[in-house]
């Protein structure tokens, strides 16, 4: 589960980055940033965070 939050916030980080070259107006800019933030929360907050949390020091 930790490679697929960590995949998923490198996706969103793509989809981030590479809305300087997919869209030229700052408005479509930014409902891909927004898409990529959101995309790489849901990463880490989801499965990234419920793989670390198994594995947690406080639950030895």
């Amino acid at each position: 589960m930790a490679f697929v939050g960590l995949a998923m916030a490198f996706v969103g980080f793509l989809i981030a980055f590479g809305s300087l070259g997919l869209a030229s107006s700052a408005s479509g800019r930014l409902i891909l940033v927004l898409i990529g933030i959101v995309v790489s929360l849901a990463g880490i907050m989801g499965p990234l965070n419920q793989a670390y949390q198994k594995k947690a020091v406080w639950k030895r």
